[in-house]
């Protein structure tokens, strides 16, 4: 009786594997890919064509009627939308509560991850494990002492309260990210930048914030899709005046009912705007995550 090779189980294994490896590169896994990828996208699609719809055919019909009737699509519902100040000054308080707030998280949280990692201070270690320790309150559970705090400044329901309770719920995960992500940097690189004659300051403009660029745009990219979207904190801390355009959808819904006509074309555009920043940075996002990922 012929000996069975050795290794022939091992042979078939790889002759299975490298089967699925021709069939997955011969164009089955672009296939599910994108089937995924329009998956993922249809409610994005089914936003849009409700927003070029008239509330009429709204009521009537689903927004994939629109591929047997597309000559019935307008931008009414847009000139309605640029009418209604609500829904306009709201888009404007958005961007005046998220680039500031984005921006402020960033920068001292730059700052203040440089410091924890390559600076000596007093206590410096406890200061960051009590750093990491704010990461695991709730924002819930500090909504109403804050509320009473920023009440007895004079600053709730103003812009400058909402950006600072998404300032301070923020900070903790940015310090946190970016100081591993500092802490990383060769030592030898600093040591020859101080050996230069480069300052602190200096070290960390010109050699820390050009190598932590990515992890600082991914940090960015968060910040920004987290305040945008929020809706708890702007429902609570912020006023008619100051409300962004999450609040100010959820009004439309209670005041007018169904408000199609207005809800679809603002949802769509606050649904728009996140995804632009994601998509133009997009590259800067990757890169920060495989940075971390190598790391």
């Amino acid at each position: 009786m012929p000996v069975p090779p050795v290794g022939g189980a091992e042979q078939v294994e790889k002759s299975l594997g490298g089967r699925i490896a021709e069939a997955l590169r011969g164009g089955l896994l672009q296939v599910f890919l994108i089937l995924v990828g329009l998956f993922w996208l249809m409610p994005t699609v089914g936003l849009l064509f409700s927003s070029l719809r008239t509330p009429v055919d709204l009521s009537q019909s689903g927004w994939w009627t629109v591929f047997s009737a597309p000559a019935k699509l307008t931008f009414d519902n847009y000139q309605h939308l640029l009418e209604n100040s609500a829904i306009t000054d709201s888009l404007v308080n958005s961007l005046l509560i998220t680039i500031p707030a984005t921006v402020l998280v960033v920068v001292i949280g730059a700052l203040a991850g440089y410091a924890f990692a390559w600076m000596e201070f007093p206590g410096r270690d406890w200061w960051f494990v009590a750093v990491v320790g704010l990461l695991v309150v709730p924002v819930q559970v500090a909504l109403v002492p804050i509320a009473e705090l920023f009440g007895s400044l004079g600053i709730f329901g103003s812009l400058f309260g909402v950006i600072l309770f998404h300032v301070g719920f923020g900070l903790p995960f940015a310090i946190f990210l970016l100081r591993n992500f500092f802490a990383e940097i060769p030592k030898e690189l600093l040591e020859a930048a101080r050996l230069d004659g480069a300052g602190e300051i200096r070290l960390f403009f010109r050699v820390v914030m050009p190598l932590g660029g990515p992890a600082v745009a991914s940090l960015g990219i968060f910040q920004f899709l987290w305040v945008w979207n929020d809706m708890l904190v702007a429902l609570i801390f912020s006023d008619s005046n100051s409300q962004p355009i999450t609040v100010a959808l959820q009004t439309q819904v209670r005041q007018f009912g169904n408000n199609v006509d207005v809800l679809a074309p603002g949802a769509f555009i606050s649904m728009v705007i996140p995804l632009a920043v994601f998509f133009a940075f997009q590259r800067q996002f990757v890169s920060g995550v495989m940075a971390g990922a190598v790391k």
